[in-house]
């Protein structure tokens, strides 16, 4: 008897079990192969299925798609439990080891989930999850599914030689961190397993239901051929008559530096270029030459907001004349909220097609948001993790990283510490302001010698353009105060950035100008509330009237600092942190064209802090230093902007953040990390188990995966990702979205979506419901404002003091 796992929709043709077992194994083990992971991964993508050997999954899927008025209920078979039962009756009950017993817990989650989200082994309730379903659960076919497997795809005395091998791979990742560290350990390989499983998964079953082959790329090629249009536009910048320049030769210098840099092992480093230190090309340069001396698979750019994303990303296209290869991940357009999707085994539904459409980061070269790089590592949602396997074996580019949120510090450095350590990666941390990530408990494991830039402060020094003038601490101001003094610069001057905290008073501002100029002045607005598409056609018509000397006023919120390549004549900054303020800094003579030029410092009177608590304690530790600065005009060596500013800052930061840096949970009364990593202290669940139940915990293994990701959110409040109707290319994409899709024109729609997509609060959400504004696809997995809740001028407009500094997707 056949035994089936899928069910073809467009002809019917069968996959069996057996062929979808082997065929994911096969997968599983390739994503784990290259950091000796290749069985514990393969174990899960065995087994992951073995449920479906059963008598009743298969009049499950025949009726469901035979006879679907007929059929069981959508996800009646539990199909997922079995394959972990079958590790923990073998290895984790009368004369278990450790270490086997181990493998059963790590690759035993990630199949019972591998339809939902890891579980947890111990929750806040002090039950386990996991023992649950794979010792508790009956299942009444359980003895036959074994025979089935034993049968048809591989005996007891092979498996008992696969789960061998794979308890000798995961020796090592325990041996290889202190005994305080291990319960992390298993939280990372038990997550690397779980994304090799889902995606291999996904992959098999989309390959078969789109009746494709899997390709098998040469990235090494492409990287060799990518590096020889990159040198041939290095020549021609050392060609061009500008190339003498003082900065144009400190950049060329740096950029050799990251080329000589390339050479080096794998590990973690720093690039402090200054702003507007060409960093794009120069990591660059560094990332393809290290790709093909220490074969790497892809390189990816992590930035803080998607207006970089747009920029540098045409920028390398440009450079490598690729607009095929280069991927741009700004945001999950596609919500993935499911707690369960068991119950999309049978036909192929509408929301089986959004599960299973490509957006895995296989591409050699992706552009992604910051959070979108830890949702992968601690967010809910299949769609997320799936992605984390190749990060293994990449060169990882952190543009402007000092934008990590204070409360993800240690998530954040504990995830690159296994990158480096276990998965063979490049960690590459660009900014002109590094953040102090080795001065917190959870701190970033990098050697003292990491800075690729020689003689930073003197390159600091050199490449200094503008002159900080502090106004802050003079007095506040009001925005009709601000207008004025806008006035007097472009007496002088031929244009004026000012950069404002919330987008309330950015608006009010702009709102103003626009009652008091002349034609002779264009005035822009920016903010996140326009899509990305929309904010490039302002920054586009921006670069051309100040390429003509057009006098020009922009308002903008902070997206306009971190990375956009754009020059002021005068840059006017509401105060904020200091590396808010040097990025700003960094959009005044970014070129050197000019004489010095002037950055002015701030206080808007009219700000709303209050719910912003990071822009807020950063405005005070920068009013603190520049008020010292102001009595000793010699501390620091008289630069605002030097790195040991910069070192102070983040170190004061870190301290007045001290209880927030692990990012604390409220509700539970304790530290994401100490969810993640289950310390067995005296107020942990562990202890908590022994007390109540006089008992140890019969696990080795005892994290909180799924209450820690239930609570994660790189962003405070939860927004969700809408597409809007600007122009024609919105339009267009919500009109597509009606009709009929293929899985492989879905992900391609969806990476386009990127563009058009802004990010809403619920209470915005709701509002919009409310007015009949939105309309929704794939049952409700994917939103579009209707037309007439976009405009040109604003994007989508919702009074309310919010930050921009939380928009990052």
């Amino acid at each position: 008897m056949s035994f089936i796992a899928h069910i073809r929709q467009s002809d019917n043709e069968v996959q069996t079990v057996k062929d979808h077992l082997l065929e994911v194994q096969a997968l599983a083990e390739k994503y784990g192969e290259p950091i000796g992971m290749k069985h514990l991964c393969g174990l899960a993508g065995l087994l992951h299925d073995f449920g479906k050997y059963s008598q009743e999954f298969l009049h499950y899927i025949h009726a469901a798609v035979y006879h679907p008025k007929d059929a069981p209920k959508r996800g009646s078979v539990d199909h997922s439990t079995a394959g972990a039962k079958l590790l923990y009756t073998l290895l984790h009950t009368k004369d278990m080891t450790p270490s086997k017993a181990l493998v059963a817990e790590v690759v035993g989650n990630a199949i019972i989930s591998h339809h939902s989200y890891l579980h947890d082994f111990l929750t806040p309730e002090l039950e386990s999850k996991y023992l649950t379903r794979v010792r508790d659960k009956p299942l009444h076919e359980f003895d036959q599914m074994k025979e089935n497997f034993f049968e048809n795809v591989m005996n007891e005395n092979e498996l008992d030689q696969y789960i061998e091998k794979a308890t000798q791979e995961l020796l090592p990742f325990i041996q290889s961190v202190p005994m305080k560290d291990t319960e992390k350990q298993f939280m990372f390989v038990t997550k690397f397993v779980f994304s090799a499983l889902i995606d291999a998964d996904r992959t098999n079953t989309r390959l078969f239901e789109e009746d494709e082959t899997p390709l098998n790329p040469d990235h090494k090629a492409l990287f060799e051929t990518y590096y020889e249009r990159l040198h041939e536009k290095i020549m021609a910048f050392q060609n061009h008559p500008n190339a003498n320049t003082p900065i144009n030769r400190l950049r060329s210098k740096m950029s050799e530096q990251c080329e000589a840099a390339a050479v080096k092992k794998s590990g973690i480093y720093t690039l402090s270029i200054p702003t507007g230190g060409g960093k794009t090309l120069a990591s660059l340069r560094y990332g393809l030459k290290h790709a093909l001396i220490h074969h790497k698979k892809r390189i990816i750019y992590v930035v803080p907001y998607t207006t970089i994303i747009e920029q540098n990303a045409e920028e390398v296209r440009s450079i490598l004349k690729d607009t095929e290869n280069i991927l741009e991940h700004h945001s999950n357009v596609i919500l993935d909220d499911d707690d369960n999707d068991e119950h999309l085994d049978g036909t192929m539904t509408e929301k089986q097609k959004l599960k299973l459409a490509k957006d895995n980061w296989d591409a050699p070269i992706i552009f992604t948001t910051m959070v979108q790089f830890l949702n992968v590592f601690y967010a809910k949602g299949s769609r997320n993790i799936r992605r984390l396997h190749h990060l293994s074996e990449a060169i990882i580019v952190f543009d402007e990283v000092q934008k990590v949120p204070v409360k993800c510090i240690s998530l954040f450095n504990e995830a690159l510490n296994f990158l480096k350590n276990n998965c063979k990666s490049s960690i590459l941390l660009c900014t002109a302001t590094q953040p102090a990530l080795d001065f917190v408990q959870n701190k970033l494991e990098m050697k003292t010698d990491a800075e690729i830039v020689e003689n930073l402060t003197d390159v600091v020094d050199a490449f200094k353009r503008v002159e900080i003038i502090d106004k802050a601490t003079d007095r506040a101001v009001l925005t009709s105060d601000l207008v004025s003094f806008i006035d007097q610069q472009l007496e002088r001057v031929q244009s004026v950035l000012v950069v404002l905290n919330t987008k309330k008073v950015v608006k009010t501002l702009y709102e103003e100008l626009q009652q008091n100029r002349g034609d002779d002045t264009k005035i822009y607005h920016l903010s996140t509330s326009m899509c990305a598409a929309h904010r490039n056609d302002i920054l586009s018509k921006l670069r051309q009237d100040l390429d003509n000397n057009i006098p020009v006023i922009c308002i903008s919120t902070q997206l306009i600092e971190a990375g956009v390549d754009i020059s002021f004549d005068c840059v006017i900054r509401s105060l904020a942190g200091l590396d808010s303020i040097a990025q700003a800094a960094g959009r005044c003579n970014r070129h050197g064209e000019k004489d010095m030029q002037e950055v002015y410092v701030i206080d808007h009177q009219e700000e709303q802090l209050k719910h912003l608590k990071e822009i807020e304690i950063g405005k005070q530790i920068t009013r603190r230093i520049l008020i010292d600065m102001k009595r000793n005009q010699n501390e620091h060596g008289g630069n605002i902007l030097s790195p040991q500013v910069m070192e102070r800052y983040f170190q004061e930061l870190y301290l007045a953040f001290a209880n927030d840096l692990n990012y604390f949970i409220p509700a539970l009364k304790k530290d994401m990390m100490e969810l993640l990593t289950a310390p067995k202290n005296e107020f942990s669940y562990v202890q908590a188990y022994r007390s109540k139940y006089s008992a140890e915990v019969p696990l080795f293994i005892t994290n909180s995966y799924r209450t820690a990701a239930e609570h994660f959110h790189v962003i405070d409040n939860v927004t969700t990702s809408v597409i809007v109707p600007y122009e024609h290319g919105g339009k267009e994409l919500i009109t597509e979205l009606s009709g009929n899709i293929s899985m492989e024109d879905l992900g391609c729609i969806m990476r386009y979506a990127q563009h058009y997509t802004i990010n809403l609060y619920k209470y915005e959400l709701d509002l919009v419901m409310k007015n009949n504004g939105l309309v929704s696809f794939f049952d409700g997995k994917i939103y579009a404002l209707a037309e007439g809740a976009y405009s040109n001028e604003f994007g989508f407009d919702v009074e309310g003091d919010s930050s921009d500094e939380v928009y990052m997707f």
